[in-house]
């Protein structure tokens, strides 16, 4: 992100950021995108965009009259944005979660700091194919790696959402080399998919374990003392001693992994693993038990 030479006005700031991410991210910008996210007219986002190309970054974005809308250009450059995903990251999750929104308002919070793990890197090129191939219901040509399969193995893919664990984003998708639904990290394409043009044959309506919901029953570890175990269900909020998440069984295996729960061993320390799950067998995996445990760890 390269500072301006000039002081941005606060709300201004916020709709140009909006315009460097979804340009960058998505691929194609408009008015539309400008006017829902913060409510104003055609007239005044359009103004916003020409000011953006005027005074801050003439060369980042062209007109697409095919695209009725403006892409990056070949000398596109971050100035108001870092360019990384997280940036795209954040700002669907203010689109889902009014609550966030207090973070672009100066409202007298307390000094607070936020702690930020090592970002994945994933290409904007392949967001944006992902993206376009996701929305319009495209199949999708990828080449895949994975640390069980390092050699890249070529497939078609139909995908139907794009998740985000919080660590990392992956895509559900049928696999046409596999023929199963399966999740795909987006930083393991080893290089950008190709969106092509012909419709996807699965949807998410297909997918038995995106569909089938399920309920994690949870509890503090049990080898840890009374005392211990009410502290960490005050911590969870825990009705007499139980927490029940209800979620989708693909994404459970995720849910699970972020709370430091792992499905075929418990940690050896109780203190570092704090919480149990007492009904796994109800998560219904089956046979695919092994590839949702490689998929949470990063393998497959």
């Amino acid at each position: 992100m390269k500072k301006t030479d000039w002081p941005i006005r606060w709300d201004l700031l916020l709709r140009y950021r909006l315009i460097e991410t979804i340009a960058l991210w998505e691929g194609r910008l408009t008015t539309n995108h400008i006017c829902h996210s913060f409510g104003i007219g055609r007239q005044q986002a359009s103004k916003d965009i020409n000011t953006y190309l005027r005074e801050l970054a003439p060369d980042n974005l062209v007109y697409d009259r095919h695209l009725k809308g403006y892409v990056p250009s070949e000398q596109f450059r971050p100035v108001v944005t870092h360019g990384i995903v997280n940036e795209y990251v954040e700002l669907l999750a203010r689109q889902q979660n009014l609550s966030n929104t207090f973070e672009t308002l100066d409202i007298g919070l307390p000094e607070s700091t936020f702690l930020q793990a090592p970002n994945r890197v994933i290409e904007p090129e392949t967001m944006r194919a992902v993206v376009h191939a996701t929305r319009h219901g495209r199949q999708l040509r990828a080449s895949y790696v994975s640390l069980t399969r390092p050699e890249a193995v070529e497939s078609i893919l139909e995908p139907h959402t794009l998740v985000c664990t919080g660590t990392n984003w992956h895509l559900r998708a049928w696999c046409h080399a596999n023929r199963e639904f399966r999740d795909f990290a987006l930083n393991r394409f080893q290089q950008p998919p190709q969106a092509l043009r012909q419709k996807a044959k699965h949807s998410s309506l297909q997918d038995e374990d995106w569909n089938r919901e399920v309920t994690m029953e949870l509890v503090p570890d049990q080898r840890l003392s009374a005392a211990q175990q009410e502290i960490i269900a005050r911590d969870y909020g825990m009705t007499h001693g139980h927490l029940k998440i209800r979620t989708r069984a693909a994404l459970s295996p995720y849910l699970l992994s972020g709370l430091g729960i792992t499905l075929d061993s418990q940690h050896p320390d109780p203190l570092v693993q704090q919480l149990e799950l007492v009904n796994p067998d109800q998560l219904g995996f089956g046979s695919r038990r092994e590839r949702a445990l490689k998929a949470v760890a990063g393998l497959s």
